[in-house]
């Protein structure tokens, strides 16, 4: 290969952030304006990077701290999960009650027709089917 046909990688380039961006950037980052990995593409450093500036200037986040991040308290989730419960409930009942009506008004039938419905109630055949050869059945 000659000289004009490599590929040159670009310089790793020292660059130094200021204490204030920095504060500035974790501020961001607490109050949930933009993510770690979004500072780290923006300003092309490493996420670990990132997260040393978070460290050292949020009051919010310590290294070996773990915090837990929920948008909704368990409670509320609860009561959420038990009002959807009860909506399937009714929607179950309902549904029940329907089974029920319907197979008192194939019993009514079968009484009043003499007919036992359930035995005798088949399904048409499929379109397009029909006798074959020696079976003139259907």
């Amino acid at each position: 290969m000659t000289d004009k046909t490599k590929v040159k990688k670009p310089s790793k380039r020292n660059r130094y952030f200021s204490d204030e961006f920095k504060r500035q950037k974790v501020k961001e980052v607490d109050e949930n304006l933009l993510t770690v990995t979004e500072i780290a593409q923006e300003y092309e450093v490493s996420r670990t990077a990132v997260y040393r500036w978070i460290y050292k200037y949020s009051k919010r986040f310590e290294q070996g701290v773990c915090q837990v991040v929920q948008l909704e308290s368990e409670q509320e989730k609860t009561k959420k999960l038990k009002v959807r419960v009860a909506e399937l409930e009714r929607v179950i009942g309902q549904k029940q009650m329907k089974i029920d009506y319907l197979e008192k008004m194939i019993e009514i039938g079968e009484k009043e027709l003499g007919v036992d419905l359930k035995k005798k109630f088949v399904t048409p055949p499929l379109t397009g089917t029909g006798p074959t050869e020696g079976n003139t059945d259907i």
